[in-house]
């Protein structure tokens, strides 16, 4: 398993070269807030539900608007919580900056292709199902981080394809919200290609904040202790989110 990354220390602190004087008390807490932050995110996620404030800025509008759809693909990246769910997964167990960037690049060239190919295409794929899988993809990777698939097959898949395969699902998702916006056919690659921009650039602003949030976690310690509270808070929302989703599709249906 080329690369794989799970064997070396869990400590996200260490490698920014971090010392975080918080006492116990302090540290039960902030464990505790992450938990709910997940499990809050969870309950609260629609899979980025378009807003009517958003269908209204589009209607009408034909042309390239590169400022309206670059705004629009940041918004959607910060407010989407399932997509920075996955991410706190991705990132949890690399120390390296070199690891981030090529973990999160993986998971752009993902979700680019399908954002992209798949509005120009109108693949007409059900929202819910695929938010669904994307819910999916945040509890896999709480598993995998606590070394599940070690345990039961011996082994784990590799994480990078992993990665990459889930991106393809989360620029689905994206691309089935970007659809009921009702985007003009005048300046539509260009209006597509502008909002991954703003995705992208969502995406390395939700970046820091995570980084800046794994630096506050406990370090050594209680290193383990946080990687089973953060990884199964991460399982919990991402089946949550499954079956709010997989609740919705049998509703509609």
């Amino acid at each position: 398993m080329d690369g794989r990354l799970v064997a070396r220390s869990i400590d996200p602190i260490c490698e920014y070269g971090i010392e975080t004087p918080l006492n116990s008390r302090l540290e039960l807490t902030l464990k505790t807030s992450v938990t709910a932050v997940l499990l809050l995110a969870a309950a609260a996620v629609q899979g980025h539900e378009v807003s009517q404030q958003d269908i209204e800025l589009i209607s009408g509008k034909s042309g390239l608007q590169v400022a309206l759809y670059v705004w629009l693909g940041a918004k959607h990246m910060v407010t989407g919580y399932d997509h920075l769910l996955f991410l706190v997964g991705v990132v949890f167990l690399l120390r390296r900056v070199r690891d981030i960037a090529l973990y999160v690049s993986l998971f752009a060239i993902g979700h680019s292709i399908t954002l992209i190919s798949g509005v120009l295409f109108g693949l007409g794929v059900n929202p819910y199902v695929v938010d669904a899988v994307i819910g999916l993809s945040v509890a896999y990777k709480g598993f995998d981080n606590l070394g599940g698939f070690q345990r039961l097959f011996g082994d784990s898949p590799d994480d990078k394809l992993a990665v990459f395969l889930f991106g393809l699902f989360h620029g689905l998702g994206l691309a089935t919200k970007l659809q009921d916006l009702g985007l003009h056919d005048d300046g539509l690659l260009g209006n597509l290609i502008t909002f991954n921009v703003g995705v992208e650039l969502g995406q390395f602003a939700a970046l820091l904040g995570i980084v800046m949030l794994l630096r506050l976690l406990p370090s050594e310690q209680d290193s383990s202790k946080t990687r089973v509270v953060v990884n199964a808070g991460l399982i919990v929302a991402g089946f949550a989110l499954m079956a709010y989703q997989l609740a919705l599709y049998w509703n509609a249906g």
